[in-house]
């Protein structure tokens, strides 16, 4: 089986990373596609190198742009690529522009798709990349879920059954595979930390940083939490830009970019975790850390109904007030939702060679 996968953005590389080993493990060819679509040295080859990715067969270069000149950028310089390599079927993950147009155009030349994170739903169509994941679910032909909530919205958008698989959590084979090498990190020593006594903070969504009354009140509520807890923030370069117009980070430990494995580190020896960020919704419900999700929904509600992340929104005093509710708590000692086992790239394998099976004998 020829298997071609797509990497765009930073989540993408974790959620590969496991599934390529699987693949090389069980002898099928595989083919690595990256768009280019996170260009930052610091935002793709230090995660390149630490998730141990094989260089790509293909880099697209398509570099930053309007929603609509990156995906249409991305189409065209994927187009020659897919019709040069001709898989069996290509894997796309998550929900970035890269995810969206390389479904558009393998759907359009008929290569089947599978969609690895398929089916979770915010019900925010203010939020790209919640049209990303409503129309590549509509296109892919293997729907790949992290959780049941995900079954049941692909059941309730008409998806038939056969074409759903629950999976699991493929970021957390990631976060598994490489705790033992993230333990050896320094770190918290590099920045005079100890583990347990700072919150770490991330923000990257336009809606957060890219309106500046919304980022003049959490940055407020950063200010005001730093008086407890002090806060560690690795900041996303388009994040950095727009910082100074919020009212100053006196208090707030600004950062680069870290690689994976020192970011994982950071935040398995936090105390809390602030973030508009998916990914690390779930990283925390599987290290029981609280977490406070700076956005008014979530694709990921599980997260909330089993683990230790609660929806904090954008309102500056309700931020500063769960906050200060989390620090009182133990730390959780909720279970990790079922399949989020660090083996799920096995079975994505295990349907990808069910289906280029049946596919075959027909």
């Amino acid at each position: 089986m020829k298997v071609l996968s797509i990497v765009g953005a930073r989540p993408n590389f974790m959620k590969v990373a496991p599934l390529l080993r699987c693949l090389s493990r069980r002898g099928h060819e595989s083919v690595l596609v990256h768009t280019g679509q996170h260009y930052d040295a610091n935002m793709s080859d230090a995660f390149f190198r630490d998730l141990g990715l094989p260089t790509p067969d293909h880099h697209l270069g398509v570099g930053s742009g309007s929603h609509a000149q990156q995906t249409a950028k991305v189409m065209a310089a994927f187009e020659p690529v897919l019709l040069q390599e001709r898989p069996d079927v290509v894997v796309v993950v998550g929900d970035v522009n890269s995810t969206l147009a390389c479904t558009l155009v393998s759907s359009k030349l008929g290569v089947p798709v599978a969609h690895v994170e398929a089916g979770l739903r915010s019900r925010d169509r203010t939020m790209p990349e919640e049209i990303n994941r409503l129309v590549t679910d509509c296109l892919a032909d293997l729907l790949l879920t992290p959780s049941p909530d995900a079954d049941d919205n692909l059941r309730a958008e008409g998806v038939p059954d056969a074409r759903i698989f629950h999976v699991g959590n493929i970021m957390i084979d990631s976060l598994v595979d490489h705790l033992q090498a993230a333990r050896g990190s320094d770190i918290l020593q590099r920045l005079g930390l100890s583990a347990g006594t700072y919150g770490v903070v991330t923000l990257h969504r336009p809606s957060n940083v890219d309106e500046p009354a919304t980022l003049t009140g959490i940055l407020g509520a950063l200010r005001e939490i730093a008086k407890t807890l002090p806060l560690v923030f690795p900041c996303h370069p388009r994040t950095r830009e727009r910082l100074q117009s919020g009212g100053g980070t006196e208090g707030l430990h600004l950062l680069d970019p870290l690689g994976y494995l020192d970011f994982m580190a950071l935040v398995a020896g936090s105390r809390l975790v602030l973030t508009d960020s998916g990914g690390l919704q779930e990283e925390t419900t599987w290290h029981r850390i609280p977490c406070l999700t700076i956005r008014e929904n979530t694709e990921r509600p599980i997260t909330i109904s089993q683990g230790s992340n609660v929806l904090a929104g954008t309102d500056p005093g309700t931020i500063v007030a769960l906050a200060l509710e989390a620090l009182q708590k133990a730390p959780g000692s909720q279970p990790v939702p079922a399949l989020w086992d660090g083996k799920t790239a096995a079975r994505i394998v295990d349907v990808l060679e069910g289906w280029w099976r049946a596919r075959s004998a027909d």
